[in-house]
Order: C-alpha cells, then structure tokens, then sequence
C-alpha cells in the first residue's frame, strides 16, 4: 500500500510551514520518518493512506506489525469464457498479493452454468474474485482489477451505460461487495495476451478441468 506524510516544518520560532509528500511505497516509511525526526523541526507528524485513513507515528508503528500478517496490495486479473454450444462458461481468476515481506497467488477456475453470454461471463469472473480476496482476508484496501473486457471494465467504472438488465444486477452485486469489503476498485484494460493466465483457466474450466492453486512465489513473478 501507498502512503504520504504530512508534517509541519518549523523554520523558526516565527514560522511553521504545512508540507505533505508525494504517495510513496509503504515499505520505506520506516527511513524517511528517522530522517525527518533527526531534522528536529518536523512536527504533528500524520501518516495517511491511500483509504484516507491517518495515524500519528506511534499508531502507524502498531499497524506495521499488523499488517505484516495481513494480505495487502492485491493485483486481481480476470477473464470469462462462453460456449454457446453447451451455454455453459468458464471463469479464471489469478491474484497476486503480499504478506508482509512475501509474495503470494492464487489461482482459481469454475464452471458456471445458467449464464446467457460471454460478457455476463466476464462480470461472474470479476464478482467471483471478490469472494476468492474476501477468502484471503483483503479487506478496506486498494484493490487494482485486470482484464481484456474493455466494455465490462468501461461498464464498471461507470464510463459506458449498461443496457441489459441481467448485467446491470451483476454490477449492482459487485459494487454491494465492493463496498460490504470496504475496497477501493481501480480498473485497467489490458491486451488479451497480458491476460493469459486467466484466460488459459477459463479455458481449462470449460474442458472440465478445475484448479485451485495458492502458492508462495519470488517477488520476480509478481505482476502489477
């Protein structure tokens, strides 16, 4: 998670000056608050997230130790197939996160029946993500959700209308969980090919083939 500081700088007796920095990675708090402490004229020191939510230095210390047991940054990429021919269809979903100084994914397909086409598909993905992070335990924090859907993604930032009733209870469901979640949803579109993973389980999904995988990786593999 991103954090920025806000703090009075004293320049003299005479003069204070309000000043904030840019949001910057949670991980480097640690140095830059040492820094500002060792200038003796850094005051009311208030740490805020990316929530909006504010701690003084003393509280800020306590949630580092906290949250190191608790997922944070999750990147969510999903995707959704449709066979008209079964009307059966297919969702993948992979998730990258952290744990404090560990990096995890998780891995998940299902075969869904009763569905009408692929972009209804696409949004039982995106919903069926929230209950995969709601399982992990990502809660009232930023969320950033991948996909190729550019209309559904379009559709879900509010962008394009959405028409067809069924859909739009699929969106009034995402966005009850979203909140129930207390998670800030970014949305990005990205190429087919930046989404294999998703999409090569919709795939095995629709073949019959489930997978449920979550796994410890390198930081090298963690996508963003």
């Amino acid at each position: 998670m991103k954090i920025k500081i806000k703090f009075i700088y004293k320049v003299s007796s005479m003069m204070a000056i309000p000043m904030e920095s840019a949001w910057f990675e949670q991980q480097f708090s640690e140095q830059l608050l040492k820094d500002l402490q060792k200038t003796g004229r850094a005051q009311d020191i208030i740490i805020m997230d990316e929530m909006e939510r504010e701690w003084n230095q003393k509280q800020f210390v306590k949630l580092q130790r906290k949250m190191e047991e608790e997922p944070s940054d999750p990147v969510v990429f999903f995707d959704g197939g449709y066979d008209r021919a079964s009307k059966k269809a297919g969702i993948g979903i992979v998730i990258y996160y952290k744990k404090g100084n560990r990096f995890y994914r998780d891995r998940v397909n299902v075969l869904l029946e009763e569905l009408e086409n692929n972009n209804e598909a696409e949004y039982a993905a995106l919903f069926n993500a929230l209950l995969v992070l709601e399982e992990i335990g990502c809660k009232n924090l930023p969320v950033l959700f991948k996909g190729d859907a550019q209309g559904v993604i379009k559709q879900l930032q509010g962008e394009w209308p959405c028409y067809e009733e069924i859909l739009n209870r699929w969106l009034d469901r995402i966005e009850d969980k979203i909140k129930a979640m207390g998670l800030k949803a970014r949305y990005e579109v990205i190429p087919r090919n930046k989404n294999k993973e998703a999409d090569m389980l919709a795939s095995q999904a629709l073949a019959c083939t489930s997978i449920r995988s979550h796994t410890e990786i390198d930081s090298r593999q963690l996508k963003g």
